[in-house]
């Protein structure tokens, strides 16, 4: 139940004077919510300094001020194209007022000869002299009136002005209650040097003064309030995770060494880490939850097949699951060439199995018979039974939602689950991110692979490109052409268009994948181009991840300069899987601006995933880099991870240690954080267990 303090906080934007039926969708979809809460986490991104100058010669051309003087002249408008220009004077000399299409009723009752006016707005230099266009305020100060001292400045969505957003933003402070309890830590506030919670949010929506020093210090603050509102939560699923019992399965050493025998190369110390600790989780008795997150080839699946066969030498069945029929299709090719050789049975399930052959996988599914399953959504159909699921492992976990986890959890009982990514992030970043999962990083490349020489060419280059390309398909090799959109009309950057102008130009045929085809159209070109039907595939980025061609050599990716890094590096990781040198070629339009030239330069320099995640990072910020929310695992309201990384890691470790102290949860200090988790939680937070 939440806490009735917090009533006032969850009443309806519609409650706010001014608010009718107009205003609230316009509303609702700038705050996104309902509520007066969320019109308050709407946090304004600056704040505009309306002090009163001393004189007009304090101001400075190019910036924001607020002056007073006496109106001194008025001039109407030459032409229809002209402004109305009112001249006003102080000690220091004279500004003007620029008012476009104005009434000339409105401007003589505003501007008398000989009264004062405080003016607030953008000042320019116009013919050598002062110049504010269409000020922000006018008042009159002989009626006790004045502009505000300081003015929130808001992000906004059309049909909304800051001044009706900033009105409703003062009405919602007074919802506030004034009897919070405080969740963080007092120490660390005073360390910090951090306001109350409602202290923040008032100089955030309402400030006394202008002050940067304390605006970074209130945002500070309620970051923190969401990272440890949102830390805590995932501390308390952790918790349950623990109380619940889980398939213990430990296997000899043996079982993994006969695999490792049987291996044509030595894995690399990063994939004996992360073995080691899923190895360790699986034997605690309780589910595991654990992320491993390996650059493009840095065999994240032999990590898997090395826990499969420790489940499967401890009596249990093993599932991967893969996004989509193609990705399910290569898992099975892998692990059924690694594990058959040893004994153990590896089937394959997806939606297009049919017949007397699915009825032998659901059978031996059932009966325990099959081991290793590896398959699409279709694994959690209810036609599908397990004898004894004890692991799940999910690939390209950020394709699928926490309700296909879940309802493939439902078939085991509280298997273990290890998801995978090959999206890297930033190393700072992995663990706050994840939230509720443990994380291994493998961050070696596995002996043999090949680098791929990366090149920048402009597109006026574009014939030596396809001719290229047209020698290395005489010699047996594949290429992929990434372009940046399906189908524009006068744009032949496009998919569609370049198709039709490569299988022209080349003289064979050309395999098509985008986001607008069928999946089962998409997964017919993809496999007749894995399995040399197509020897050339044009594709925009649905490409990106899992598809694995040894024999393709070349990556071209057209208009490279408007791809962010982390999604170059992942479309370059689709080469340099078989023996022969591999080429990425950056097409880009010139000129380049100085952002885009980093990121092709970068790309050029390096191949290492995390060194180009932090360089993505730095150029985007996290919310390009990770996807705004990715899953939901970043779908904060205040912080900014830029900035406020850190305070994840503060917030994780004092949740933590609340809860340890705390296990029966009747502290105040853990009834209040109750409060902030109402309040702040991410939405993915509070269902952070659900999926278990």
């Amino acid at each position: 139940m939440r806490d009735e303090r917090l009533n006032p906080l969850f009443e309806r934007l519609e409650t706010l004077s001014g608010v009718g039926p107009k205003l609230t969708p316009l509303l609702q979809k700038l705050v996104d919510g309902k509520f007066v809460w969320d019109l308050l986490l709407h946090l304004p991104d600056r704040w505009l300094d309306r002090r009163v100058r001393e004189s007009f010669a304090d101001t400075v051309p190019g910036e924001i001020a607020t002056v007073q003087g006496e109106v001194h002249a008025y001039h109407q408008p030459f032409n229809d194209r002209s402004p109305h220009r009112v001249q006003l004077v102080d000690s220091s000399g004279f500004l003007t007022l620029a008012f476009f299409r104005a009434d000339p009723r409105w401007m003589k009752s505003q501007f008398p000869v000989g009264a004062m006016r405080i003016v607030s707005g953008k000042v320019e230099e116009y013919r050598g002299e002062r110049q504010i266009t269409h000020p922000d305020f006018v008042i009159d100060p002989a009626k006790g009136e004045t502009p505000p001292t300081v003015e929130p400045i808001y992000p906004l969505t059309a049909g909304l002005t800051n001044r009706r957003v900033h009105t409703l933003a003062l009405q919602a402070l007074q919802h506030v209650p004034e009897d919070l309890p405080e969740w963080a830590d007092k120490h660390l506030i005073a360390q910090k040097g951090w306001p109350s919670f409602r202290e923040a949010l008032v100089w955030l929506h309402d400030p006394p003064a202008y002050d940067e020093d304390r605006f970074a210090l209130a945002r500070e603050r309620l970051a923190y309030d969401e990272a440890l509102a949102r830390e805590s939560a995932f501390a308390l699923a952790r918790a349950a995770r623990r109380q619940r019992p889980a398939p213990i399965i430990k296997a000899p050493p043996s079982a993994v060494n006969r695999l490792i025998d049987k291996l044509p190369y030595r894995p690399t110390g990063a994939q004996m880490r992360a073995a080691a600790d899923i190895s360790s989780d699986m034997t605690r008795g309780y589910p595991m939850r654990r992320l491993l997150q390996g650059d493009v080839g840095a065999g994240k699946t032999l990590v898997a097949a090395f826990a499969a066969v420790e489940a499967a030498a401890a009596g249990f069945q093993s599932a991967f699951m893969a996004p989509t029929e193609v990705l399910a299709r290569q898992q099975f090719d892998t692990l059924d060439a690694l594990l058959s050789p040893l004994g153990y049975t590896v089937a394959s399930l997806s939606g297009r199995d049919r017949g007397s052959a699915r009825e032998a996988t659901l059978m031996g599914l059932e009966d325990g018979s099959i081991q290793i399953v590896a398959g699409t959504h279709a694994l959690f159909q209810e036609a599908v039974n397990f004898r004894s699921l004890g692991l799940i492992i999910v690939d390209e976990q950020h394709r699928f939602g926490v309700s296909d986890r879940m309802k493939l959890a439902t078939k085991g009982d509280s298997p273990h689950m290890l998801v995978m990514s090959a999206t890297p992030i930033p190393r700072t970043l992995a663990q706050t991110v994840h939230g509720d999962l443990d994380v291994s990083i493998l961050d070696e490349k596995p002996p043999g692979r090949k680098p791929v020489e990366t090149r920048a060419v402009p597109d006026t280059r574009l014939e030596d490109v396809v001719e290229a390309i047209g020698r290395a398909l005489q010699r047996g090799e594949r290429a992929f052409w990434v372009c940046p959109r399906v189908d524009i009309d006068d744009d032949d950057s496009s998919a569609v268009a370049r198709h039709a102008m490569l299988e022209d130009e080349l003289g064979v045929q050309a395999g098509l994948v985008h986001g607008r085809l069928k999946p089962a159209e998409k997964d017919t070109a993809l496999e007749d181009f894995r399995t040399g039907r197509t020897r050339i595939l044009v594709a925009t980025t649905v490409i990106e991840v899992g598809v694995d061609v040894p024999e393709a050599t070349i990556m071209v990716i057209e208009r490279a300069e408007g791809f962010g890094l982390a999604q170059l590096h992942q479309l370059r990781g689709r080469v340099g899987r078989g023996d022969k040198p591999a080429f990425c070629i950056l097409l880009y339009r010139p000129p380049l601006g100085e952002t885009a030239h980093e990121r092709l330069d970068t790309l050029r320099r390096t191949e290492d995933g995390f060194e180009i995640a932090e360089a993505d990072f730095r150029l985007r910020g996290a919310g390009d880099v990770l996807g705004v929310r990715q899953a939901g695992a970043t779908d904060y309201r205040v912080i900014d991870l830029a900035k406020h990384a850190p305070l994840l890691e503060i917030a994780r470790k004092d949740a933590e240690a609340v809860l340890a102290s705390d296990p029966e949860h009747k502290s105040e200090r853990w009834q209040a954080l109750r409060m902030a988790r109402e309040l702040l939680t991410p939405r993915v937070a509070q269902g952070a267990d659900t999926d278990s």
